[in-house]
């Protein structure tokens, strides 16, 4: 997941609960629509949805591969939920893009997952 790091609380545990918070998925909009989430959020998609584009909304794919992405988007986070085939490349893109765009990176899968805010 990437994050708006201008909103998350910095200490780990009021974190979760805020993590928990934004994927109880109740904002009352379509997830699909990068238009609702920051310019930086949107900016990290646009690069992100290259190598791994979306399985829904608008911009979806018609590719029928591994690549095709759930992406779904709030307005201070975008979860993405990756095929296992693809997940360590992903992980790494996802990371990278983060920083690239100076937007908070969580590594979800891990059980004591990385949360990263840009330096």
């Amino acid at each position: 997941m990437v994050f708006d790091p201008d909103i998350a609380p910095r200490e780990r545990a009021d974190f979760l609960r805020w993590y928990e918070r934004q994927t109880q998925w109740s904002e009352g909009h379509s997830y699909n629509d990068p238009a609702i989430t920051s310019a930086s959020l949107q900016a990290w998609f646009d690069d992100m949805r290259t190598h791994f584009p979306p399985m829904n909304g608008t911009l979806a794919s018609d590719l029928d591969d591994s690549t095709v992405t759930d992406h779904c988007i709030g307005r201070h986070v975008i979860y993405s939920a990756f095929a296992w085939s693809v997940a360590e490349g992903a992980h790494k893109l996802m990371r990278e893009l983060a920083i690239k765009h100076r937007v908070g990176f969580y590594d979800v899968s891990a059980d004591e997952g990385e949360v990263l805010f840009p330096s």
